[in-house]
């Protein structure tokens, strides 16, 4: 991180441009991560500060998390490109299977038969969100009393996201084969977001009397 440029306008800004994004279409809710709340916090400011001034125009846009609202990375830290430890939705499956063998895993195990705690380890994260339940209470017990290793335990994570991985490769796949298809459904929605930003816009207007 140290070889980037975080003094510019560019970085401290773009809270504003997402804050723009998200007001012009006035969604009432948006789905986040957790490290974007503060993000969301600032579209929620100005959106008060516009309403306090001119009138109500702009809802308050509440957060939507899921049950996992912070996913790690492959070195442990929150999931991110800039961090270089993300697994992409275009990696194909011997891509995801090597990024999680090299996983990261409890800093306290160190040899085959060390318990493990999967309660801080960054795989044991991942299952939760990827594997069924029963691999998940088969890791979450065998795990500490070492009756299964790293490895192994990655196997089955391994396992978990390919699968959810799958449907999306394929649907991928078939929409490279048909790219007009693409392009309809980038045309159709870039019109719907036309339409209602070109309302949100009148009503700027008539609020501000422009």
């Amino acid at each position: 991180m140290s070889d980037r440029d975080l003094t510019s306008y560019g970085f401290m800004g773009y809270p504003v441009l997402q804050s723009a994004d998200v007001l012009l279409y006035r969604a009432d809710a948006v789905p986040v991560g957790q490290d974007q709340l503060p993000h969301l916090e600032i579209s929620r400011e100005i959106a008060r500060r516009f309403n306090h001034l001119y009138g109500e125009v702009f809802p308050e846009p509440q957060p939507l998390l899921t049950q996992t609202p912070k996913l790690p990375g492959t070195d442990g830290r929150k999931m991110s490109k800039s961090y270089n430890n993300a697994i992409y939705l275009t990696d194909p499956e011997p891509t995801v299977r090597e990024k999680l063998r090299t996983m990261v895993t409890d800093p306290a195990r160190k040899r085959r038969s060390d318990p493990g705690n999967p309660d801080v380890c960054p795989v044991f994260d991942l299952h939760k969100v990827f594997s069924p339940t029963s691999v998940i209470d088969r890791v979450n017990q065998e795990c500490r009393t070492a009756a299964i290793g790293c490895i192994e335990c990655k196997s089955m994570l391994a396992d978990g996201v390919v699968g959810r991985l799958q449907p999306i490769w394929e649907r991928r796949a078939a929409l490279e084969q048909d790219p007009a298809a693409v392009e309809r459904v980038i045309k159709a929605g870039a019109e719907r977001a036309r339409a209602v930003a070109a309302e949100t816009l009148s009503a700027v207007n008539a609020a501000m009397h422009l």
